[in-house]
């Protein structure tokens, strides 16, 4: 298997791991899956809290983060509060229902750093994180190349 085949499979599987502990936290609280995401996402991205952030950060349809986003309101989940400064553009926050949640995500996010990174010494973790950054910019940088073409 290439290099390349090999890297895009660890991608997947990280990501399916990831949605399979995220859907422990759905049926313990009865969350579709984007649910969950959404308020992973305003919980981890402090300053990042319009739908439009979320459709373009974690790349998932408008129409589904709208839905969601409707849903965690009716269920007092989530708040939405409209900008001072441009009143078509509308933030969005966790209330304090979503506290549970939110600590029961944190404990499953540590575990699914110890699973991800077992064996792995500070050192190398830190070195990881370098090397992920660096291939994240780049990934950035190309896809906005392609954008524009």
């Amino acid at each position: 298997m290439s290099r390349t085949a090999e890297f895009l499979i660890n991608i997947r599987s990280i990501i399916k791991l990831h949605e399979s502990m995220l859907r422990e936290i759905c049926g313990e609280y009865k969350l579709a899956l984007i649910e969950a995401t959404i308020v992973s996402f305003l919980h981890n991205n402090p300053g990042k809290d319009t739908a439009a952030d979320i459709v373009e950060l974690r790349m998932l349809s408008k129409g589904n983060v709208s839905q969601a986003v409707e849903s965690l309101i009716q269920r007092s989940l989530l708040r939405r509060e409209q900008d001072a400064a441009d009143r078509r553009r509308i933030h969005l926050f966790l209330t304090p229902a979503a506290e549970p949640i939110i600590q029961s995500m944190e404990r499953l996010w540590a575990r699914f750093e110890d699973e991800i990174f077992a064996g792995l010494s500070r050192d190398e973790r830190a070195i990881f994180e370098r090397v992920n950054d660096r291939i994240s910019a780049n990934t950035r940088q190309a896809m906005a190349g392609r954008i524009r073409k």
